[in-house]
């Protein structure tokens, strides 16, 4: 089995998004390395700088999954590759639940035992500066590389329906908030209010754990077979539901199975009579390409409302798959 290639306009915007993926990692880098030289005893600095250090997972899970995906099956792998980008988006989602909730118990542990953070003074060309200006500045500047990248991407990720690229566009709006966060966390301790650090940590950490929650909720729907999820919420998936309607509509008293392996659909009819696969692909219209299977059921399954469906047109299977 094998897939024709992708669309020269949906493979082209992939090719870019791995451009900017490369380019998110290297400035992601500098970012980090920049923050541990000078982020001190400061709460909100320190978690500033682990939920850059964690955005950088997202990149490399998107440039791993999306080189595996169109790999051609194997003996091993006979229906492909199109789930290592739902396994991707699963451990990203993982990756944020967990060090969002670690870095919301350290900040309530923070608040509770009145920990009361203190910035020092460094010596820059024989003269003292506060590390705090230096803390707001590299802040400031880990602002502006999420903020163009992640717009960027998420444009991206919807056109070519891609959730670990879209968890990554969704991080990067993380970051430039955490930025923030940590600036007025940081000005905080400089006026005096000990608390307004771990509580720019903690609004932080919960901004992590709040993404890490509705990706992991899409990543199980997908590996568990469900039906199409928007790229952006849990609620059925629009195009997906339409095509369902229509294929009933196509072939009436059948039953219809649709699910999502990464960025792709694949569609089971319960009916004896031949099926159209170019009919799906044109349903979708400037979509089609993501529908890649139509499978023809030969047995009795029970539909939505718990009946029990014979297939409509008589005994026999068909698989068509692009």
């Amino acid at each position: 089995m094998t897939y024709p290639p992708l669309p020269e306009q949906i493979a082209d915007k992939i090719a870019r998004a791995r451009r900017l993926e490369w380019w998110t990692l290297g400035f992601m880098l500098v970012i980090v390395v920049l923050m541990y030289l000078v982020m001190g005893s400061s709460q909100a600095m320190q978690t500033a700088w682990v939920e850059d250090v964690l955005s950088m997972a997202a990149p490399a899970l998107f440039l791993a999954s999306s080189a595996i995906e169109r790999r051609a099956p194997t003996a091993k792998y006979p229906f492909g590759f199109h789930r290592v980008q739902s396994l991707a988006f699963l451990v990203a989602a993982v990756a944020l639940l967990g060090i969002g909730g670690f870095l919301i118990y350290e900040a309530a542990h923070a608040l509770i035992t009145t920990h009361h953070p203190t910035i020092s003074s460094v010596s820059v060309l024989g003269r003292e500066i506060w590390l705090g200006w230096l803390m707001m500045l590299v802040l400031a500047f880990s602002v502006v590389p999420p903020v163009i990248l992640g717009r960027m991407k998420l444009r991206i990720a919807q056109e070519v329906h891609d959730k670990v690229l879209y968890t990554d566009a969704e991080t990067n709006k993380a970051d430039w908030q955490t930025g923030l966060a940590g600036i007025v966390g940081v000005l905080g301790i400089a006026c005096g209010l000990w608390w307004a650090d771990a509580t720019a940590a903690g609004l932080i950490a919960l901004s992590i754990v709040w993404d890490g929650a509705r990706s992991l909720r899409l990543a199980v729907a997908e590996l568990l077979d469900g039906a199409p999820r928007e790229i952006d919420n849990p609620a059925v998936e629009k195009a997906a539901e339409h095509l369902r309607r229509e294929l009933e509509a196509r072939y009436p008293g059948s039953y219809i199975r649709m699910r999502e392996t990464g960025r792709y659909l694949r569609a089971v009819v319960g009916t004896g009579e031949p099926l159209d696969m170019e009919h799906g692909s044109r349903l979708l219209g400037d979509r089609g390409w993501r529908l890649i299977e139509v499978s023809q059921s030969i047995r009795a399954e029970r539909g939505l409302d718990g009946r029990l469906v014979e297939p409509r047109g008589g005994r026999g299977a068909a698989r068509q798959e692009r």
